[in-house]
């Protein structure tokens, strides 16, 4: 992106926040959201404005980069990492990023053109078909019934006990969801079974990237933490570490399957998910017996903080 467009975008993403989402110059008076990717490669986190539509409750994004004739940057962040945080208003919420398909695409997209009918002019001159990003609230269930935050209710954190029950919880969640919509896209198939749809497999990407984000975080925090402060907890700590490792094994092979989106053989994901939800579920249990006890007396947040 050119210099130029960057300190455009960054002037309005402070304005933005400066002023609880209302913002001056070309985009006064219209919707707009900050969303916040994590890059493609170099793993660090992109903010942009854009404009987005409500239709059929959901919350809507459009790829258009005004025609241009290349998906924008964003777009393709966050096809490798589907969990975004978007800014809305003074509003800030963790969402998952799923491009519409096939007729749900069009629906949605004729849908943005009533709102909005400049999407119209930008798809009229490209080639290119302009992707409608659904941005999933956790706990929504997105308009769908597979919304991304289903099935986990709210959790009072007041320990790092809590903190840690509310992303088991999360995690048990997703992995419920991904299982349910997996049997049902399989099930569905006619002459064989079909493959993998950008909604399964930005389900599957967004469950594989919080998981590694809380292991990391346990790993480089949680556990030296523990280990200095219960030394007789080192031993149980060392265990857990080493489930974290073959668990992110199983991971990297759910990435691996579902990363060639046409290629993805719908069998082995099913059979790779089914591996990865039985060691997941071991290890959430074994930890919360382990930990618990020990993270009960913790506050959370931090005082302080």
């Amino acid at each position: 992106m050119p210099r130029s467009s960057l300190s455009f975008n960054q002037a309005v993403v402070e304005e933005f926040r400066a002023r609880g989402g209302r913002v001056g110059g070309p985009f006064a008076g219209g919707d707009l959201l900050l969303l916040t990717t994590v890059g493609e490669r170099s793993g660090r986190e992109h903010t942009v404005p854009l404009g987005f539509v409500r239709a059929d409750g959901l919350l809507l994004v459009v790829a258009s980069a005004a025609g241009a004739p290349e998906h924008p940057q964003w777009y393709r962040n966050l096809l490798a990492h589907p969990l975004v945080r978007v800014e809305l208003g003074t509003e800030v919420f963790d969402a998952t990023a799923v491009p519409a398909e096939g007729n749900r695409r069009e629906r949605l997209f004729e849908a943005v053109v009533r709102s909005a009918p400049g999407y119209g002019d930008y798809q009229r001159n490209t080639a290119r078909l302009l992707p409608v990003v659904v941005l999933e609230h956790p706990g929504a269930g997105a308009g769908t019934g597979t919304g991304a935050g289903t099935g986990a209710a709210a959790r009072e954190v007041a320990s790092l006990a809590d903190k840690l029950l509310e992303m088991h919880d999360w995690l048990r969640a997703q992995l419920r969801q991904l299982r349910a919509e997996a049997e049902a896209h399989l099930a569905g198939g006619v002459g064989g079974a079909p493959a993998l749809g950008l909604q399964l497999r930005q389900h599957c990407l967004a469950f594989c990237q919080g998981l590694t984000v809380h292991h990391t975080g346990e790993d480089r925090g949680v556990f030296p933490a523990l280990a200095g402060s219960h030394p007789e907890l080192r031993g149980v700590l060392e265990q857990l570490a080493e489930e974290h490792r073959t668990v992110a094994r199983l991971r990297d092979e759910l990435v691996a399957l579902v990363s060639g989106l046409d290629s993805a053989e719908p069998e082995a994901f099913r059979a790779a998910l089914a591996r990865t939800a039985d060691e997941l579920e071991a290890h959430l249990t074994h930890e919360e017996r382990e930990l618990l006890p020990a993270l009960a007396g913790i506050p959370f947040p931090p005082p302080g903080r």
